[in-house]
């Protein structure tokens, strides 16, 4: 049995790695005893902590699986054979692949060949209709087709798409600017394209196919190379290089050096990895490491980045711009087809000039097949320096993306309104208790038993208000003009009639301190039960949203309950809760979507267990935000600070604002690693994961509710004033502001196709929105 484990600490990766902190390889090999098998291993995993499983290869062989877990970390496991995977798979949890690629959690699917799971899956269509980002798309395609985090030869591969790392300033309106995606990086320079043209066309090797290309686009060298700069791949390297670091000329070193090698160097044609598109991090020495001495005694620490890039932050956000760009997203399909696709074998791939040496390729060679335990020791040693080709994933070109002006320029209202007032707001709905709305949560997923924006009021009185599928389909073939009147949110008969009303209203006592306010609640993805924090006997409590009875009490906390939240939800509604106490912990707990409770046991639902305790806080908690997919609890405390936490319960940092910035009371975070803060008196915070202050404003308003778009770039804020304003968030630049409202904001939440903005107002009432991030975004990157 082999065991091999590298762990490292550093930098919170970022939002699509598995591994947050530490990249985990464990290899096993089966003996014949399973008690044999067992010794010796470093961890063990809960199977209620599974989440997805899928099939991995390994040195060219599907001998591998790799299980991601609950918490965010994954291990990836390589057996004998084909046939030990699949008893394992089946020894494992019907999970699947997870439930985020439209697949049935099926053991299946988890041994699906990826162009299988490509087929099934409806991320494609998604990826059309530009209801996934297309860095959302890449890490599906690299996931499926066998790429990981956990294997440096099988790291995702992404695409380097600018092309102009010289100027002062980057003008993403000009062509010019942006890579053809057509070609692989070895064809982009025409005299180096005749280079690898005619090597392939006088190939004298007759023990070896012929190619264009000795070295890979990606390689375990190449993704070290990227991020020499951050543990554990600084240990990674060195470990790998007689405890050395390369020549500093060969070290990563400037970003346009490295895109002139692609061009110019015959045995270099990397592309790029996803971390060029979210961690700043990667191209600052942090670690203390002298990398190496140039002439002149220069020590290479930061990486040298594009005049245009004034710091990492600005090189990350640029390039994430570019790559969501028109030009991009017209051209992407076109580097899908050299990488997953038909151009990646066979004669189209010699006609693109895209063939690599034989080895890199699934199926060119079958190890229990080289007897000769030194030739296969050999070519174990090949496989593993010339990289490996992604599995292909389909046979004919991949369709091209839907065009943004068709999709950003649909019809947006349901009735054909003169003035901006009438454009932007869909619907005014008055509830009879006058109450202010204090929170709110737009579950309106169609695939819901009952899709709808569930609303609380300070009195407590709740509302089940369903949610009508129609917004999204404005402009849609087949849209009908009664479709068209009918109104999205349905408001809750029993409230509306004033029938049964007391199914509707929690009366039990809360602490009589407490103010109620949006982080007193917390409902399921499901829409079925609402939880409660702030009650005098130290508890929060769960509720039926369908009777109104009481379900289930939670004690755990030496003082009252100040604040809830919930992650996003896992596989049958399963996600995290986080309470914040008085007694200045936050407790992480597991909400059951299966037994809809709290804790896993349905038997012992009196006295759950949290799953961490997360300290460092000295006063009472009153704000707190969770994100699952980061695996990240970030919290604040009365008068500061603010603390990052993992859900495992370890204290990262602190997230320290300026001096006047001291009373932290609303969180959000996002999944790509940004954390937006807003502080008493107008003041907010963009913060890194990693705690570095990244943009602040000042607003003149008391802002009661903040919320980040789904994929984290647009900030939706509203308080007092009675006004929404749409911002940029990574730099606070205001992006829209609408009419303003007769009465205060207390709370907010978006619609799941990001279509519909809901407020709940002061008045009692709660408003419905038109949004549109995808114009605001272009209009924007136009004014860039």
């Amino acid at each position: 049995m082999e065991v091999r484990r590298k762990k490292g600490g550093g930098c919170v990766r970022g939002p699509f790695s598995p591994v947050r902190t530490t990249v985990f390889v464990l290899y096993v090999g089966l003996q014949s005893q399973w008690r044999s098998y067992t010794e010796g291993l470093h961890g063990k995993w809960m199977f209620s902590e599974i989440r997805a499983v899928f099939s991995r290869r390994y040195l060219l062989q599907n001998t591998a699986m790799e299980i991601f877990m609950a918490n965010r970390t994954s291990v990836m496991f390589n057996f004998p054979d084909q046939a030990t995977v699949k008893k394992v798979v089946y020894s494992l949890p019907r999970v699947g692949v997870g439930t985020s690629y439209g697949l049935p959690q099926a053991r299946r699917i988890s041994l699906a060949t990826p162009r299988q799971l490509f087929k099934s899956s409806n991320m494609t269509q998604r990826w059309q209709r530009r209801e996934i980002s297309n860095f959302e798309y890449l890490m599906f395609l690299n996931t499926i087709s066998g790429r990981t985090y956990n294997d440096l030869n099988q790291y995702p591969v992404f695409p380097w798409v600018l092309t102009n790392y010289d100027s002062e300033e980057l003008n993403l309106t000009l062509p010019g600017n942006f890579r053809d995606l057509s070609k692989p990086v070895g064809a982009l320079n025409p005299k180096r394209a005749a280079f690898y043209a005619e090597r392939y066309e006088t190939w004298e090797d007759d023990q070896t196919p012929p190619c264009h290309y000795n070295s890979h686009y990606s390689t375990a060298a190449s993704t070290l190379h990227w991020l020499v700069r951050i543990e554990p791949f600084t240990t990674f390297l060195l470990s790998a290089n007689n405890n050395k670091f390369d020549h500093p000329d060969q070290t990563f070193s400037a970003i346009g050096r490295s895109w002139r090698n692609c061009q110019r160097d015959t045995h270099d044609v990397k592309e790029l990895i996803p971390e060029f598109y979210y961690l700043p991090e990667m191209f600052v020495n942090s670690n203390g490491y002298h990398l190496g001495m140039r002439e002149g005694g220069t020590m290479v620490w930061d990486v040298d980045l594009p005049a245009w890039a004034k710091k990492p932050e600005d090189l990350v956000r640029i390039n994430r711009m570019a790559l969501e760009s028109e030009f991009v997203s017209c051209q992407l399909h076109q580097w899908i087809d050299l990488i997953f696709g038909y151009k990646q074998r066979g004669p189209e791939a010699v006609r693109a000039l895209n063939v690599f040496h034989y080895l890199t390729y699934e199926g060119s060679v079958k190890l229990d097949s080289i007897t000769d335990p030194l030739l296969r020791e050999a070519t174990e040693a090949q496989i593993q320096s010339i990289g490996q080709t992604p599995s292909q994933l389909l046979i004919e070109p991949h369709p091209p993306r839907s065009s943004a002006m068709h999709l950003c320029f649909l019809p947006q209202s349901p009735l054909m309104f003169k003035d901006q007032m009438q454009q932007d707001v869909i619907m005014v709905l008055k509830f009879p208790s006058n109450s202010p709305v204090t929170h709110i949560a737009a579950n309106t997923l169609p695939h819901l038993t009952t899709p709808a924006v569930v609303t609380v009021t300070c009195s407590r009185v709740f509302a089940v208000n369903r949610w009508h599928n129609n917004v999204g389909l404005r402009g849609a073939p087949g849209y009908s003009l009664e479709q068209a009147y009918h109104l999205p949110i349905e408001m809750d008969s029993l409230v509306a009639n004033n029938t049964g009303s007391n199914k509707r209203q929690i009366t039990d006592l809360v602490d009589q301190s407490i103010q109620i306010t949006t982080h007193c609640f917390v409902v399921t993805a499901d829409n079925r039960y609402i939880l409660v924090c702030g009650f005098w006997d130290k508890s929060f409590r769960v509720y039926s949203s369908e009777t109104g009875k009481l379900t289930q009490i939670v004690f755990g906390h030496w003082d009252v309950v100040t604040c809830l939240a919930r992650s996003e939800s896992y596989i049958g509604g399963d996600c995290y809760i986080v309470s914040g106490s008085r007694d200045a912990t936050l407790l992480l707990w597991y909400w059951s979507g299966r037994h809809h409770i709290i804790g896993d046991n349905p038997n012992n639902s009196d006295y759950p267990a949290p799953r961490a305790v997360l300290t460092g806080h000295d006063q009472e908690v009153v704000c707190v935000s969770v994100c699952a997919e980061l695996g990240l609890v970030i919290s604040g405390a009365k008068e500061g600070p603010c603390l990052v936490h993992t859900i495992t319960g370890d204290l990262l940092r602190a997230l320290e604002g300026p001096d006047y910035y001291q009373y932290p009371r609303l969180i959000s975070v996002s999944s790509e690693g940004h954390c937006i803060i807003y502080y008493e008196r107008g003041h907010f915070c963009n913060f890194s994961i990693n705690g570095k202050l990244l943009a602040q404003m000042e607003v003149n308003d008391s802002t009661r509710a903040i919320l980040l778009s789904s994929d984290g770039h647009n900030l939706a804020t509203g308080g007092d004033n009675g006004v929404v304003e749409v911002w940029q968030a990574c730099d606070f630049k205001p992006l829209y502001v609408y009419p303003g409202c007769d009465a205060g904001i207390r709370a907010m939440d978006l619609s799941h196709d990001q279509r519909t903005l809901i407020t709940g107002m002061a008045s009692g009432s709660i408003v419905a929105f038109n949004i549109d991030f995808n114009r605001w975004h272009h209009e924007h990157q136009n004014r860039y």
